[in-house]
């Protein structure tokens, strides 16, 4: 049997081509440039995998899948378009306006000047916002936004989850506003369509960014409304606003960079989880703490601040919010309130799916049924 053995190894061997390999096709393999790199979106998942099932426990697998899976999405209206005749289309389409649908119900109490008694500031929401969405198991798609009439499109189509951190900040008729990261400019939209912003500050640093952000303000509102409501659009350091304009602003929504875990499983292109931005990834939290707090020095005693991502993560979201508030209480001697959004939570359940344990603020949490979020926020007020 030996010999046998022995023998096909020879056969094998003379069969084999033995040549020379040339220096110059010679290559260490993990060296090799050309050698197929490990995908961003399959390292998000990686990690998602890890963090995430140790946070979530039996909630992951749900949320894992849906997170996989086609978004929904929701058609904000634009108050500057024939608003009553898009309303009525989308309603065609047995689309249903969740804002609306609350006040209805009587739960909802926006904050406008023909309010007799004003709500509580905890969880009275932005008025004059109408956002239609499908109703749970309903995944039909809208039809893609067309230049109305008036020369303005009729409406934006966004993750109707992001609509939740602009109709928390409450905004009363005649506020000073401020988006400390603005773009690409679906809430800084919304919140020009409240009808509330005395002055509107729009910032973000990146200038591409920003181009897009002017593109969509263009599209959608009219030149006389955007000089009217006096839309400052800037590509700052947003860390610094506080030493800019301290003690401002009525109203601060900090809608920061994070990991954008949907977009990270889903795209290659600006994706956080690349091998070149793992130094970024890592530094997430610090930047998040340097711009809320920004923000909140940016804002008026008495006044409100929501912070907010579209990430999952503790250590971006509640982790932040409590590191900043003890930050600001031990170098400024500024004190903070975390707003109780138990109330603001109830209203929109019909529509969203709600992580039950935030430590402080709200998570939205995808899911199949109601495939939106992630979006986590919190709001809070400045008392000092």
């Amino acid at each position: 049997m030996a010999a046998l053995v022995v023998s096909g190894v020879r056969d094998l061997l003379k069969q084999a081509d033995f040549t020379k390999v040339l220096r110059r096709h010679r290559h260490k393999k993990k060296w090799a440039t050309t050698e197929p790199k490990f995908p961003a979106t399959r390292l998000a998942l990686q990690n998602f995998d890890m963090t995430y099932d140790v946070q979530f426990g039996d909630l992951w697998p749900s949320i894992r899948v849906s997170l996989l899976s086609e978004q929904k999405y929701g058609a904000l209206v634009n108050n500057f378009a024939a608003c009553d005749r898009v309303s009525a289309e989308l309603e065609q389409l047995h689309a249903r306006d969740f804002v609306n649908k609350a006040h209805s119900e009587g739960k909802l109490e926006p904050e406008s000047g023909q309010m007799a008694a004003p709500s509580p500031a905890s969880w009275a929401c932005s008025p004059n916002l109408r956002c239609f969405t499908f109703t749970r198991g309903d995944v039909s798609r809208f039809p893609p936004a067309r230049l109305g009439s008036l020369g303005v499109m009729d409406y934006y189509l966004m993750d109707a989850a992001s609509l939740l951190p602009v109709l928390a900040l409450g905004l009363q008729p005649g506020d000073t506003v401020l988006d400390l990261c603005a773009a690409p400019g679906g809430k800084t939209l919304a919140l020009l369509q409240t009808g509330c912003c005395r002055n509107l500050a729009a910032n973000d640093l990146s200038t591409s960014r920003t181009s897009r952000l002017q593109k969509i303000l263009h599209s959608y509102v009219p030149k006389d409304i955007r000089d009217k409501s006096r839309v400052r659009v800037t590509s700052w350091d947003g860390r610094k606003w506080g030493e800019l304009e301290g003690d401002t602003y009525d109203r601060v929504l900090v809608d920061v960079p994070c990991t954008t875990d949907r977009h990270s499983l889903h795209e290659e292109e600006n994706n956080i989880f690349q091998r070149s931005r793992k130094k970024e990834r890592q530094t997430l939290p610090m930047l998040q703490v340097q711009l809320l707090a920004a923000g909140l020095l940016a804002t008026k005693p008495g006044g409100h601040v929501v912070y907010s991502t579209c990430s999952l993560s503790h250590l971006q979201n509640e982790y932040v919010v409590k590191g900043t508030i003890e930050l600001l209480a031990n170098q400024y001697s500024i004190e903070v309130r975390v707003e109780d959004l138990t109330h603001f939570r109830k209203l929109f359940m019909d529509t969203f799916s709600f992580f039950p344990s935030c430590q402080v603020g709200e998570l939205v949490i995808p899911n199949l049924m109601a495939n939106f979020g992630p979006m986590y926020f919190c709001k809070m007020c400045r008392l000092t």
